[in-house]
């Protein structure tokens, strides 16, 4: 079996966010297929202090992971009778937006019960909190980098959101935020309704929504830098 076992968006909020049944997992599991090695670490023993860490195996797998590599990660499963892996990411649910996608896929296709938890997802949370449209929504992950080919995806983006009535969810790099939010209340039209969610679940959490136009009359802008950030748009 493979665990998918979400893990906190914000440092010291596991005791709120993870439930029973996770915490429960990770005391139990002896096998984990992580992202970060190091932060994996210390969450398991923040989670379930009690462990030895030295007796607990982890395998790597990040997003520069080779399919060899991510099968060759799960045939312990197949060869020890009994054994069951678990999946962490560095924060959020495995597979959104995240390389454990590629080790829930394999497990599929080698016939292996995959089992994902409850957990904090900031893409979901973000749509609950923004009141935009939750029945029709599409989440695109990064944008281009390049400036041109950035505000084409944000003018299209935004037409999608329109005509659909779709809701369109984003993210950016922290310490680009600023420069995508001046992006969208510069180039965006003025009834399209934006939200920004920022440090989910944080004691510094951060979540509105307002029409362009809004956005533009604020006295102050929220600071963005280096905090995780979802952007959705909706028409």
């Amino acid at each position: 079996m493979l665990y998918l076992l979400p893990t906190p968006l914000a440092e010291g909020t596991a005791p709120q966010v993870l439930s029973p049944q996770v915490v429960a997992a990770v005391a139990g599991l002896s096998y984990f297929l992580v992202e970060n090695l190091r932060t994996a670490r210390r969450f398991v023993k923040e989670v379930a202090p009690a462990r030895v860490i030295e007796d607990i195996r982890f395998g790597l797998i990040d997003k520069d992971s080779t399919p060899a590599q991510v099968r060759a990660a799960l045939e312990p499963l197949l060869r020890e009778p009994g054994l069951a892996a678990g999946v962490l990411s560095e924060a959020g649910c495995p597979g959104i937006a995240d390389p454990g996608a590629a080790l829930a896929q394999q497990a599929h296709r080698l016939g292996l019960v995959v089992r994902p938890l409850v957990g904090p997802s900031s893409v979901l949370l973000a749509l609950m909190g923004s009141g935009l449209n939750g029945q029709r929504f599409a989440f695109h992950g990064y944008l281009p980098i390049e400036k041109t080919a950035r505000l084409a995806a944000l003018k299209q983006l935004e037409k999608e959101a329109a005509q659909r009535d779709q809701t369109q969810l984003f993210i950016e790099t922290p310490y680009r935020n600023d420069q995508l939010l001046a992006d969208l209340l510069a180039h965006l039209q003025p009834a399209t309704r934006l939200c920004v969610a920022a440090d989910l679940t944080a004691s510094t959490e951060y979540l509105r929504t307002l029409t362009v136009a809004e956005w533009r009359k604020l006295p102050e802008r929220p600071g963005l830098h280096k905090r995780p950030a979802v952007f959705l748009l909706g028409g």
